[in-house]
C-alpha cells in the first residue's frame, strides 16, 4: 500500500489556490448578465467569463462583445458598434459605418414583422454631438435595440473603462457558446 505524502498534497492545493486566485484577478472573471438589453445573444441571468486579458494583447474590434463600467456601482455587457475615427449612421434599420452599409447578422433572430424597426434611426452626430467616435472612445450598443440603454443615451464609453470581452457563456448550460 502507498503511503500518502500529505506535504505534497498540501502544497499542490495551495499551488493551484493561488493560480485560481491569479487567473480570477488578472485574467478572468466571471459575471452575471442583468437584463434583456442583449437579447437574443445574452439573456439576463446568463454567467459569461470575461477575457481581461485580451485587450493588452489586441485592439478592440467592432462587434465584440464587451463588459465595461458604467459607473462606480454597475458594468454594462454591449457590443461595439464604432471604434475611434468611426462614423455612424442607421437608416431604414440599417447600419452604416463610415457611410458603408453593415450587415448585422447577430440581429436577424429578433427582428419582428411588426411594421416597426429593431433600431429607430439615428446619427452619431445627432446623439452625441461629435461627427465621428474620437480617440479613446468606443461607442457600444445592445442587440435588444427597443430595450438597450446604450451609447444613444449615455454617450461615448471610454476604452479605459473597459474590463475585458465576453468569451464564453457557460450557464445555463443548454445555451452555452463561445466568441459572440
Amino acid at each position: 500500500m502507498k503511503r500518502i505524502n500529505y506535504w505534497k498534497v498540501l502544497r499542490t492545493v495551495v499551488i493551484a489556490g493561488i493560480l485560481a486566485v491569479l487567473f480570477r484577478s488578472y485574467l478572468f472573471a466571471s459575471y452575471v448578465v442583468d437584463g434583456k438589453s442583449m437579447e437574443p445573444t445574452l439573456y439576463d441571468e446568463n454567467l459569461i467569463m470575461v477575457n481581461k486579458m485580451a485587450y493588452d494583447l489586441h485592439n478592440i474590434n467592432r462587434f465584440d462583445v464587451i463588459v465595461f463600467h458604467a459607473n462606480e456601482k454597475e458594468d454594462y455587457v454591449k457590443r461595439v458598434i464604432g471604434t475611434p475615427g468611426d462614423t455612424i449612421e442607421y437608416k431604414n434599420d440599417r447600419l452604416y459605418l463610415n457611410g458603408e452599409p453593415v450587415e448585422e447578422e447577430y440581429l436577424e433572430p429578433f427582428k419582428k414583422d411588426d411594421g416597426k424597426p429593431l433600431t429607430e434611426d439615428f446619427s452619431l452626430d445627432g446623439v452625441t454631438g461629435e461627427s465621428e467616435v474620437p480617440e479613446g472612445k468606443l461607442f457600444v450598443m445592445g442587440d435588444n435595440r427597443r430595450e438597450s440603454l446604450d451609447s444613444r443615451y449615455f454617450g461615448f464609453v471610454s476604452q479605459d473603462e473597459v474590463v475585458g470581452k465576453v468569451d464564453v457563456r457557460y450557464w445555463p448550460l443548454s445555451q452555452l457558446g463561445v466568441s459572440f
